[in-house]
């Protein structure tokens, strides 16, 4: 058994999306790990049909942060996206000779999982970074040091 996982993750799901997994992983590639803006401008600006489904999702999964936790939407980063293949809708095309082609109609099913920035950067070993506060013995310092620097090129 697992060990539970005390990060807060968002998620929202689409199922029976009509589409193939292949082709909604093509643009989810895009958007995993990116901020919620980021990811945004680039399902935005992506030709790719399966782009507005996903952005659909991405909505849906900010709209439960908002919601249901008090998350600021615009501080949560993409953590986990993937598409899982749904049912496949089996249709006949006749042809010549009273023969008969299979049509596949694939679906998939789409899920985004949101996590706040600041937890995903430590989940990955990184510290985020936070301003260095000076002393008033290191401000006066280096203070004298830029005077020289500013005679030496003078």
């Amino acid at each position: 058994m697992a060990p539970p996982d005390d990060t807060m993750k968002v998620r929202a799901q689409a199922k029976w999306v009509r589409t193939s997994a292949r082709k909604a992983r093509l643009v989810l590639d895009h958007i995993r790990g990116r901020t919620v803006p980021e990811a945004r401008t680039i399902l935005a600006f992506t030709p790719r049909a399966a782009a507005t489904d996903i952005e659909k999702v991405l909505r849906s999964a900010v709209a439960n942060a908002e919601a249901n936790h008090g998350l600021d939407g615009d501080d949560l980063v993409v953590e986990a996206a993937y598409a899982d293949e749904g049912p496949t809708l089996k249709r006949w095309k006749p042809r010549a000779r009273g023969r008969v082609n299979r049509i596949r109609k694939r679906t998939c099913h789409v899920t985004v999982v949101l996590a706040p920035q600041e937890r995903l950067e430590e989940g990955r070993g990184r510290r985020p970074r936070q301003p260095k506060e000076q002393t008033a013995t290191e401000a006066s310092a280096s203070k004298p040091k830029a005077r020289k620097r500013k005679e030496a090129v003078a």
